[in-house]
């Protein structure tokens, strides 16, 4: 008999994910606090389109909203649980599920930023493991309905990078890879940490620039002074993860030494990178947005403090100014109280 698997958390990625699950006759239940979209799951299945025609496909699935989990009590114990949750509901989705798991049961983080350790404070860190998405441009627009709204990277990108805090690789974090696969390219990495805080340099110099513009990936790519304003912010990111201990990846085939050599005044180094930021801005939905963007565009609360202010605060741990992540931080929290103040010059504002 397969793996019991709950998503905590069914917003784009998890909903994608579990969704594909669901598609190869997996076990999979979804834990949501959006009423409607547990409604619409529950009795009209999961609906999954793309860019494709061959990528729509509708899904039976079952969901619980979160003031019924209760239910899982007279159910089989969950054997593996993925939380797919802003990072700032980490901790609570982890009290959540952790009544429900199995003496094996673990925890997989499927989010942005490094929740692990939250995660580990609650169930320990043999019931921790990580899982890196890169590059899965999803949303959900409506009830039941999770949309991709960039390609299917197969072999061009490895999406999902599969990890054990300590760096073995081991049957479960295979097996996690394996569930992760049915909905794009997958891999064991030994590097969890490194390539954590790659992610997040990718994230931090993109998800808070679409915040303070209200503008598309695709838009911004094409602004001389926001893509400054991304170079800047990932060589600050980089200087702190290199200086943490990080094995950092290439950032879209990039060594990551690239960027710093960029602020430094490397014209040919900053001429690669802008290469890349105006190449990868052709990609994709030219209306699609980070998930920052996407927040803020709903009026949601974001994830700045665990992108770019976990950057300041490693920074000041080890004693490296990031001054640019420091503005936008800032201007990111002023924008979520006052969104009317969104625009391209505030971006460019805070590198110049």
């Amino acid at each position: 008999m397969g793996k019991k698997i709950a998503i905590v958390g069914a917003g784009a990625v998890g909903s994608k994910v579990g969704g594909h699950m669901l598609a190869n006759d997996e076990d999979v239940i979804f834990i949501d606090g959006w009423p409607e979209h547990v409604e619409v799951i529950n009795s009209q299945g999961l609906h999954m389109t793309g860019n494709t025609p061959e990528e729509e496909i509708t899904v039976k699935g079952r969901a619980l909203h979160l003031t019924d989990v209760q239910q899982l009590a007279k159910e089989d114990t969950i054997d593996i649980a993925f939380v797919s949750m802003k990072s700032y509901d980490t901790q609570w989705a982890t009290q959540l599920i952790k009544p429900y798991l199995s003496p094996d049961g673990f925890i997989v983080s499927l989010q942005n930023c490094m929740n692990e350790e939250f995660i580990a404070a609650i169930v320990g860190w043999g019931k921790v493991m990580g899982t890196i998405a890169a590059k899965i441009s999803v949303a959900l627009p409506g009830p039941g309905h999770v949309h991709r709204n960039g390609p299917i990277m197969g072999a061009s990108h490895t999406v999902f990078r599969v990890g054990e805090p300590h760096g073995r690789i081991t049957p479960r974090a295979e097996e996690v890879a394996r569930l992760c696969g049915y909905c794009d390219s997958h891999m064991v990495t030994t590097n969890l940490w490194g390539e954590r805080w790659t992610k997040l340099v990718m994230n931090s110099s993109s998800n808070p620039v679409s915040a303070v513009t209200d503008m598309s990936s695709t838009a911004i790519s094409q602004d001389d002074g926001l893509r400054k304003l991304k170079t800047y912010l990932a060589a600050e990111a980089i200087t702190v993860g290199k200086a943490a201990g990080f094995n950092l990846e290439q950032l879209h085939g990039i060594n990551c030494d690239q960027w710093i050599k960029a602020v430094n005044g490397d014209t040919t180094a900053y001429d690669e990178i802008e290469e890349d930021y105006v190449a990868m801005g052709k990609k994709g939905n030219p209306d699609g947005r980070p998930s920052m963007g996407q927040d803020m565009q709903k009026g949601r609360r974001t994830e700045i403090d665990f992108m770019n202010g976990l950057v300041c605060m490693k920074g000041r741990e080890l004693g490296i100014p990031t001054p640019v992540n420091d503005r936008i931080v800032d201007a990111v929290k002023a924008v979520e109280k006052d969104n009317s103040k969104a625009c391209a010059e505030l971006g460019r504002s805070l590198v110049e």
